[in-house]
């Protein structure tokens, strides 16, 4: 008798699924919030990306082990799930794909708010914004090769071909609206060291307050510093067809892909908190920047992670308490 790899497969999983424990009620997951790393525990010390959301959330949540996930997944009695996800491409999205097969949650509805701290161009941003992502885009599917081996001020960057639907994410318009509009009177924290150091700057985003924006994330596992990388992301973004490149970060694009493949991107949203520019000022050098000296470096961590929750919780909460307009899909803006 044959028996066909597809009837294999499902008969494992729905195995696995017994052996982990499965519920007989899945939770059905509203909204799941995920963050990259947290600094020591989720509550009372000093706060990493996910302890805001944890203060918020989830005080009294049981922690649920996910096996393939690098964190416990959190939820309350309204929907709310989150969990720490890891930092890189491959952790998070591994993460990603092991709670979102995991049996016992059910996404067929939700949403998925992506969070973190990022980088900064100081000509479009400054410490302590918090920037909305319009677009997704990878900064590292395709070639580079040394300056000096190509033309003389030309971009040293082609994309691979084989990977369109990899490298760009378009984020749901109605979706970013909301957030943006529901943040738009968050009264932003700030910080005197941080202040301090945007003066370092000649930039007129750099020196300015923090803020709320919206534009595109550049996701790369390389930590890229300088003004030549900078304008080599923006110039990916360009050629990609997407809106000004304003953070790098690590994750939100391979989250965004692990997502898209079972349950689409109409429902994804991704905010990230600017703790650090992408570049020296023009007093430093680029090592200078990325090895600065004791009490040189950029102030306002703790108030640009407190900034991500403020910003985002107005959309997680308006999701929840209108379920029955939100469940379906994202209302008309």
């Amino acid at each position: 008798m044959q028996i066909c790899a597809k009837t294999l497969w499902a008969t494992s999983a729905i195995m696995v699924g017994l052996a982990g424990g499965a519920s007989a009620d899945p939770v059905k997951v509203k909204v799941f919030i995920g963050a990259m790393f947290e600094i020591g525990e989720n509550s009372g010390d000093r706060a990493g990306e996910y302890q805001h959301w944890y203060e918020r959330y989830w005080q009294d949540a049981v922690p649920r082990e996910i096996p393939g996930a690098i964190a416990p997944v959190h939820c309350n009695d309204d929907g709310v799930c989150g969990s720490v996800l890891g930092m890189g491409k491959v952790n998070a999205a591994a993460s990603m794909q092991a709670i979102l097969l995991n049996p016992d949650y059910d996404f067929s509805n939700a949403y998925y708010l992506i969070t973190g701290v990022a980088g900064t161009p100081p000509s479009r941003g400054t410490i302590g914004d918090v920037v909305w992502a319009n677009w997704l885009i990878d900064y590292d599917l395709g070639h580079r090769w040394a300056p000096e081996e190509g033309e003389p001020g030309e971009p040293v960057f082609i994309p691979r071909k084989g990977y369109e639907e990899y490298r760009v994410h378009e984020l749901n318009p109605d979706l970013v609206a909301w957030g943006v509009e529901l943040s738009s009177d968050v009264a932003l924290t700030d910080s005197d060291e941080a202040q301090t150091y945007r003066m370092r700057y000649p930039d007129a985003a750099a020196q300015a307050a923090p803020s709320v924006k919206v534009g595109t994330h550049m996701t790369g596992d390389t930590f890229f510093h300088g003004p030549g990388l900078s304008a080599e992301a923006q110039y990916i973004a360009k050629l990609y067809g997407a809106d000004d490149y304003l953070v790098t970060e690590m994750e939100d694009n391979a989250i965004a892909q692990v997502i898209n493949r079972l349950y689409g991107t109409d429902r994804i949203a991704a905010i990230r908190g600017s703790v650090n520019f992408d570049q020296g000022n023009p007093n430093e050098t680029t090592l200078q920047h990325l090895d600065p000296a004791p009490g040189e470096t950029a102030g306002g961590f703790a108030e640009t992670v407190q900034n991500i929750a403020l910003v985002g919780a107005p959309l997680v909460d308006r999701i929840v308490t209108g379920w029955e307009a939100w469940k379906d899909g994202v209302p008309a803006h």
